[in-house]
């Protein structure tokens, strides 16, 4: 599926955001700069909500959960250990605020499966992950789900990647069909493209935990080192006298992100000239990238030290979420003319 960026300028009137990460594991740089990264910064610009989507988590692994619960600790930890404020932000485990579930309950009722069956990204996963049975409607409901999680807070603007575009339009399509049905009640989201770059794995693909591939938060400063020198980097090369192309070099691109602008200059004229060599440009970027990363191992060592003091954050983010979300299914059940309760 073809995207046509201009269609999403970034919004300019933001006034409530949200997004959520599934706790699937270590959290690596990809997902740092395309997600993490544009969260910590919209927290200075709008009313934002992210949570933890382990209900999400389980659509495509609910064979095996053993390491859910425990992956969810670390992502707690990996955000604030990046930069994600409670004190800005309401932070939120997602199946601690069972409204989540009810108006997803709600939301299919009203779904017609011809538009989930039409979503890229189930053609897609649905071939590329053969190895598991994703016949169930958990995953073919994947985006109901993910529209009750924006509705839910009524939130304006969603950062997403752009290969979450087809998920998000049809958000705004189910949220414009309840509309529809029973009255203005929900706001139809918009996007937010983030800007930034996109690291690529060890091996020069997409970094990716399927490909094994990734430099994870968490990796210790011997681990990104061997990582490091483990990267490809410019196939025609094979002396260090032969003339380099920075361009289709995975080590290059990391320079350009964790290297000061003039040096990453002098390393593409050095390469270009083949004045400098692999080894020699892998280890300064391992130096740098490990200056990079050191705050942020320390911090999560340190708030993994106290776990109680850590899930208080996010019971307390939970607590706030939850009365917006309850506010929003008490209009939501008047308008769908339940009975109420005597």
């Amino acid at each position: 599926m073809k995207i046509a960026l201009e269609k999403y300028e970034e919004p300019k009137d933001i006034k409530r955001v949200l997004s959520g990460m599934r706790p699937t594991g270590k959290i690596h740089l990809g997902n740092y700069f395309g997600a993490l990264k544009a969260w910590i910064e919209l927290q200075d610009r709008a009313e934002s909500f992210f949570f933890i989507a382990d209900w999400h988590a389980i659509t495509t692994s609910y064979h095996d959960t053993g390491e859910l619960a425990e992956n969810t600790v670390q992502m707690m930890a990996d955000w604030l250990a990046c930069g994600l404020d409670p004190e800005k932000s309401t932070l939120f485990v997602q199946s601690w605020i069972k409204e989540h579930a009810e108006l997803h309950l709600l939301l299919s009722m009203i779904t017609p499966v011809r538009w989930l069956e039409r979503n890229p990204t189930y053609k897609e996963m649905m071939e590329n992950l053969k190895d598991r049975e994703l016949a169930t409607y958990g995953f073919l409901g994947y985006p109901v789900l993910q529209t009750a999680d924006i509705v839910l807070y009524n939130a304006d603007t969603v950062p997403v990647g752009i290969d979450q575009i087809p998920h998000l339009e049809l958000s705004r399509e189910i949220a414009r069909r309840f509309n529809r049905f029973f009255g203005e009640l929900f706001v139809e989201p918009r996007p937010y493209l983030s800007k930034a770059p996109k690291l690529p794995g060890l091996d020069g693909r997409k970094m990716s935990k399927s490909y094994g591939n990734c430099i994870y938060l968490s990796d210790s400063e011997e681990e990104v080192n061997k990582k490091v020198m483990s990267m490809v980097t410019d196939p025609a090369r094979v002396r260090k006298t032969d003339p380099g192309h920075p361009e289709v070099c995975s080590v290059y691109a990391y320079h350009k992100i964790f290297t000061p602008k003039e040096r990453v200059a002098e390393i593409e004229e050095a390469c270009r000239n083949g004045e400098i060599g692999c080894v020699q440009c892998k280890r300064e970027l391992a130096k740098n990238l490990n200056a990079f990363l050191e705050p942020i191992r320390s911090k999560r060592a340190e708030l993994l030290s106290n776990r109680k003091a850590l899930m208080e954050v996010f019971k307390e983010g939970s607590e706030r979420a939850r009365k917006v979300a309850a506010a929003t299914m008490e209009r939501v059940r008047e308008a769908v003319n339940f009975l109420r309760q005597p």
